[in-house]
């Protein structure tokens, strides 16, 4: 220290000023192999059931006899409800020729379902993983 610091008594700002030095640390990344893996996929099929729902329609045709002689306009084919009706005409022939309705055919629409099951053939792939020593 200088005299006039030690004279005083006391420590001048500039006298007691002293240089530090700082360290700092660089940090790196390095990749190392620790080991190695093979990842492979093996397919395989298995035999599952599947279900499923079908649907369908069916008819049923009923004939009702009419027997009787049409006059006028023609009856048309029409539906009543569920129910189509189609006029089945025939001429008859008496002293006089006339147009007869003979019949009508009810057609009925019915719905239907059925739960099937047949077996199918599935794929599935696994994925196996081996870790693989440096040994081999």
């Amino acid at each position: 220290m200088s005299e006039a610091g030690s004279a005083g008594g006391g420590v001048s700002p500039a006298a007691s000023t002293v240089p530090v030095l700082e360290e700092t640390a660089v940090l790196t990344k390095e990749v190392v192999a620790t080991g190695r893996v093979r990842v492979s996929t093996q397919t395989r099929q298995v035999e599952e059931t599947a279900a499923a729902t079908l649907a369908g329609e069916s008819v049923e045709v009923a004939r009702v006899p009419i027997g009787k002689p049409v006059e006028g306009d023609l009856p048309q084919t029409r539906t009543e409800g569920d129910t189509t009706i189609v006029p089945v005409f025939e001429e008859v022939l008496v002293v006089e020729k006339r147009l007869m309705l003979k019949e009508e055919l009810h057609i009925r629409r019915r719905a239907t379902q059925e739960r099937v099951e047949v077996p199918v053939q599935l794929r599935k792939q696994e994925a196996v993983v081996e870790r693989i020593d440096d040994a081999g």
